[in-house]
């Protein structure tokens, strides 16, 4: 599997995780067979970093972040949060604040303020030391004019940041994102995209689900792609998508494209956009997209920087491990 290059001098200076998952398992029965869900997934998030944890529906995500915030019990492999086992020490859990999509974090009947503090005391601080910690949140993520207003009057984008607000009192290690900014509208989305930014350089280490892979690319240090339960890539978010730099095109004609056309292009890993295609495919392949774009005149080809869209889709349709 893709990683990042080892040398002596870059483990020695490397911090110690906050989140170190290794080799965890799970499997469930289904008409009298076992079904792997999870198959050996080793995540490690260090200090001030954002893994962004991508796959389709139902390739085991879900199942390994309860794993790591301790609600199910792996069937192989360790969580460590800090050094501790969430599964055998309770107290580790505390170093852990989560998000999850829809708000359900939150008490809608409760004030911004309140749930700040209930829990923070849920959480194991005081009373005191909550509603403290809970008005300097407030106040850097631009609510504390709502400090008393029911968080059922909120906008969208005023729940997801007191979302992350709540999530962050007790001062957590490790933060478990879950679509941040789904449903947002432009302006909100930018801003709770900053405060993820802040929270990791204040040396939060984040884990973030999402299916919006153009915030995961612009939050994100690292990616893994997990496929089937299995790891299918796990590099820097610019590694991963510069593997894929060489192998991309932009094909620019003038005239429209057909539908007949389309379909013989979409075959050969490649998109249409408009009068533009974007082919993703060794060099040589070239020229059988020009005979299909044939006898359209071609305005430009270029190399094309794929996003992390274009590698995610080639990653989980191909199958294979990348490295």
């Amino acid at each position: 599997m893709l990683a990042e290059p080892d040398t002596p001098s870059a483990a020695s200076s490397s911090p110690t995780p906050i989140l170190d998952a290794a080799d965890l398992c799970k499997f469930y029965r289904r008409d009298r067979k076992s079904v792997v869900a999870v198959d050996r997934v080793s995540l490690a998030i260090a200090p001030g970093e954002v893994l962004a944890f991508l796959g389709p529906n139902g390739a085991g995500k879900t199942t390994t972040i309860k794993m790591i915030a301790g609600l199910i019990r792996p069937d192989g492999g360790t969580v460590r949060i800090a050094g501790e086992d969430p599964h055998s020490n309770p107290l580790a859990l505390r170093g852990i604040g989560a998000v999850l999509e829809g708000n359900r974090n939150l008490y809608w009947r409760l004030t911004a303020l309140e749930n700040l503090e209930y829990f923070g005391v849920l959480r194991g601080m005081k009373r005191r030391a909550a509603r403290l910690q809970g008005m300097v949140l407030l106040d850097q993520f631009s609510l504390a004019e709502k400090k008393d207003a029911l968080v059922r009057t909120f906008s969208r984008g005023m729940q997801q940041k007191l979302a992350i607000a709540v999530a962050l009192v007790h001062s957590p290690n490790l933060l478990l994102l879950d679509e941040p900014t789904l449903g947002l509208d432009v302006e909100a989305g930018e801003h709770v995209k900053g405060l993820v930014q802040a929270i990791a350089a204040q040396g939060c280490a984040v884990l973030l689900t999402t299916h919006q892979l153009d915030v995961a690319e612009a939050l994100s240090d690292r990616v893994a792609i997990i496929r089937q339960g299995k790891l299918v890539a796990q590099a820097t978010t610019a590694d991963l998508i510069r593997q894929f730099s060489d192998a991309a095109y932009r094909i620019e004609v003038e005239g429209e494209i057909s539908p007949t056309q389309r379909q013989a292009i979409a075959a050969l890993e490649a998109s249409v956009w408009g009068n533009v295609v974007h082919y993703m495919g060794d060099a040589s392949g070239l020229y059988q997209v020009f005979d299909i774009l044939r006898p359209l005149p071609i305005l430009q080809v270029a190399p094309d920087r794929p996003d992390l869209t274009d590698v995610f889709l080639k990653v989980v349709r191909s199958g294979t491990i990348l490295g």
